[in-house]
């Protein structure tokens, strides 16, 4: 479906990390969920989730779990495509045939096939396209956040 929606091949969903405030959390947890910057306790979840806002990963990381690396390390998700296990996903892009889907991310993940990360600013019409391409199909993670918050 990623492909007929964003025109993004192999494309397994969009990945990313929110800071979810918690608000009935047990005061002796208080300093392990709190970050300075945020001010509150909060719990970071981090989803993929597809362009009809269906989430199909949710991890919520554990204590002093302060950014999406954190939680990443943590991830159930990913520890098939680290052991090289993961289930094959053919596509074709740019005439070379893959056999792995990946997930469209931000910058801070790390450098792996699985993610795709937008380019920084760049003067080549075909990569501020494909930016601006990445940009709307990782709405989808973001609107699936904002169903959840308005929900709770």
């Amino acid at each position: 479906m990623h492909e007929a929606k964003h025109g993004f091949p192999g494309m397994l969903g969009s990945l990313d990390c929110m800071h979810w405030a918690w608000k009935n959390y047990l005061v002796a947890w208080h300093d392990a969920y709190t970050r300075e910057d945020q001010g509150e306790s909060t719990i970071i979840l981090e989803v993929v989730a597809s362009q009809d806002l269906w989430i199909w990963h949710a991890i919520f990381g554990v204590a002093s779990s302060n950014n999406d690396i954190n939680v990443l390390n943590q991830s159930m998700l990913f520890n098939d495509v680290l052991s090289d296990n993961e289930a094959a996903v053919h596509f074709i892009a740019n005439n070379f045939h893959h056999t792995r889907g990946y997930y469209l991310t931000d910058g801070i993940y790390p450098d792996w096939p699985v993610f795709i990360k937008s380019f920084t600013f760049s003067s080549n019409e075909k990569k501020r396209r494909f930016k601006l391409m990445q940009k709307a199909a990782m709405k989808d993670v973001e609107r699936a956040f904002g169903v959840l918050q308005a929900r709770w």
